[in-house]
């Protein structure tokens, strides 16, 4: 006890701590108000433990200031934990990036057939307007047309390069008002080669009056091309057809449906099809599913699984509308 009177307490404290404990108390003890700080104490046993100090100022009979009276409780469980979850957050976070990027790296053809048809066409068009100028007399209007149309062509290719960033960028974007048709019409751009290869057809049937949502773009673009690429997958080889449809379900929430005419579900494990590295594939991670469910859960919504009547597979999520909110 006669080592802890006066600043002896400080030679417990792990020496990267003394500062930020002086620049906590010091303050407090000249202004004589009550202090909390954290910092890390040594045992009994020389190990050092993570504690919350309170101080709380004492005063005899005659109000003269008498020192303080303080506790430390024992938090280094608790900052163990915290920092556990930060690391899986983190963790989380790479994993969805890396989902991201390994999607993309299955559309390379697409993409670079997407990219492709508004560049051929503005070369066409920029060809077009030289001729209209070289003209004996040139014909001017017909010049400025083909500019307008390059300048549409180069804007589209443009706007795919820049969905395809969106997609690799590690974190997450701003929550913004969106269409959720439009997203998924964007994917539908973005997957139509690769279907069209596997013989597939991709069906909509979009709710035109849908209500709008606040969503992460990029992260709803990341869950629906996940379920769009695993209903592909499902039929690859085979043929076959892809169902995207929006609706608002009963209680007035957006409900988006992806359903393929694949073999289904895998026969008693569709409470696991959603669970971290579960896959069925033998190039699969497993994460795919794992990761949207989470998302989708972030956003207030609920992400499932049936199987059809017939054949097939449906996934279906629900999102809070700004109709449902209000």
């Amino acid at each position: 006890m006669a080592q802890e009177v006066g600043t002896g307490w400080v030679e417990g404290v792990h020496p990267d701590d003394v500062q930020g404990c002086f620049d906590g108390f010091l303050p407090a003890f000249h202004a004589r108000i009550p202090f909390r700080m954290k910092y890390r104490l040594r045992r009994a046993d020389g190990e050092y433990r993570w504690v919350i100090e309170s101080g709380i100022p004492r005063y005899t009979g005659a109000g003269e200031f008498a020192g303080y009276i303080g506790s430390n409780i024992d938090i280094t469980d608790l900052k163990h934990a915290e920092e556990e979850r930060e690391r899986l957050h983190r963790l989380e976070a790479d994993l969805a990036h890396i989902s991201r990027v390994s999607m993309m790296g299955e559309l390379t053809a697409s993409l670079a057939h997407e990219i492709k048809q508004p560049i051929a066409a503005a070369l066409v068009n920029a060809q077009a307007c030289a001729r209209w100028l070289r003209r004996d007399t040139p014909d001017l209007e017909e010049a400025c047309q083909c500019a307008s149309r390059m300048v549409k062509d180069v804007t589209r290719a443009d706007e795919i390069i820049e969905r395809v960033r969106s997609l690799y960028r590690r974190g997450t974007s701003e929550r913004e008002q969106i269409d959720l048709n439009e997203v998924i019409r964007e994917m539908i751009v973005l997957l139509h080669d690769k279907a069209n290869r596997s013989s597939i057809a991709i069906r909509t049937e979009l709710d035109p009056g849908l209500s709008q949502i606040t969503a992460d773009r990029v992260q709803l673009q990341q869950v629906l091309m996940n379920l769009m690429l695993n209903g592909i997958e499902a039929i690859k080889g085979t043929g076959g057809e892809l169902t995207v449809t929006s609706k608002r379900s009963e209680d007035r929430q957006v409900l988006i449906s992806v359903s393929d005419s694949g073999m289904g579900l895998p026969v008693g494990e569709t409470d696991h099809i959603f669970d971290a590295f579960f896959t069925t594939k033998s190039q699969g991670t497993g994460m795919g599913l794992s990761i949207s469910r989470r998302i989708i859960e972030s956003h207030g919504g609920r992400l499932w699984a049936i199987s059809n009547s017939n054949r097939g597979a449906t996934f279906q999520f629900t999102l809070p509308s700004e109709l449902a909110e209000a």
